[in-house]
């Protein structure tokens, strides 16, 4: 009887051992399985995001070679991302890994959508910029770009300000003229009767020029090619401008009539064909040509 029960609780011990190894085995199975589709979805989720920052490196290829505003700002961004995902692959795949670099990508997502973001603005700006230069008849024929800063592009912005603030004159008309004792001023175009040269034109009206006083200047050059009138030399920054007369007017941003007279001494005033220009301080903005027979 004995023997019969050691032989009865050995089975017993042999069946519990082999039940529980026949449990283990099946929670090592399903342990296996699940670790190894935790590594496949880990692995999947590390392949997205290098598939994202691959995308973002495309976007910014694509922004720098459409967008010259902001060349500089976009390849730094864009040399982030690619360190990035240099680093990434040399990484096996693990929660703490896309956890954190979840939230880089993230957090370039969010840097690129702010330049982007700002570069269309700047976009807008220049472009409405142009516009309103056009209205001045300064059209903006080259494209401004961005070098290291808003400082380098503020300066362009300033230079293409400053020309088209510029003074432009219109409808210029020279001619010769008599002054009466009266003080009447008769026109004429022969040489014998005119005793000065009257240049008259129209300021074109211009309001990113600066109001107040603006000098005008005037140089009449006869048949024999020499300058009649004045001929007195004012001296600017860069040149010397030799002038035949002078009118100091004020300037309001609208269209005004301006008239210079030019007096002349004997001999000066012959048959032929003058040649008028008229200047804004040392810049030329307009010029005609008259006859005195």
């Amino acid at each position: 009887m004995t023997t019969q029960n050691n032989n009865l609780t050995l089975k017993i011990l042999i069946g519990v051992l082999g039940a529980l190894l026949l449990i283990l085995g099946i929670f090592t199975y399903k342990f296996y399985n699940e670790e190894k589709r935790e590594k496949a979805i880990l692995q999947q989720e590390k392949d997205l995001i290098e598939s994202e920052l691959g995308e973002l490196i495309t976007k910014y290829d694509n922004a720098i070679a459409l967008n010259e505003v902001m060349d500089d700002h976009l390849l730094k961004e864009k040399q982030r991302v690619v360190v990035l995902l240099d680093s990434l692959k040399d990484y096996d795949a693990n929660v703490a890994l896309i956890a954190r670099y979840r939230r880089e990508v993230s957090k370039l997502k969010k840097e690129r959508e702010r330049l982007f973001k700002l570069a269309d603005s700047l976009t807008t700006a220049n472009a409405q910029l142009a516009t309103d230069l056009d209205s001045t008849s300064t059209a903006l024929s080259e494209r401004i770009v961005f070098s290291d800063s808003l400082a380098t592009q503020n300066n362009k912005l300033a230079e293409i300000v400053e020309r088209g603030s510029a003074l432009q004159a219109s409808g210029i008309k020279a001619e010769g003229v008599r002054v009466r004792n009266s003080g009447k001023i008769t026109t004429t175009s022969r040489s014998s009767r005119a005793e000065k040269v009257r240049v008259c034109f129209t300021l074109s009206p211009n309001k990113l020029t600066e109001k107040g006083d603006k000098e005008l200047f005037v140089q009449v050059i006869n048949p024999e090619n020499n300058l009649i009138g004045d001929k007195v030399s004012v001296n600017f920054d860069d040149a010397v401008l030799t002038y035949s007369g002078r009118n100091k007017v004020f300037y309001e941003n609208d269209a005004l009539d301006v008239c210079v007279l030019v007096d002349t001494a004997e001999g000066e005033l012959m048959k032929g064909n003058y040649v008028v220009n008229l200047f804004s301080g040392p810049r030329m903005i307009s010029n005609t040509q008259f006859e005195l027979k």
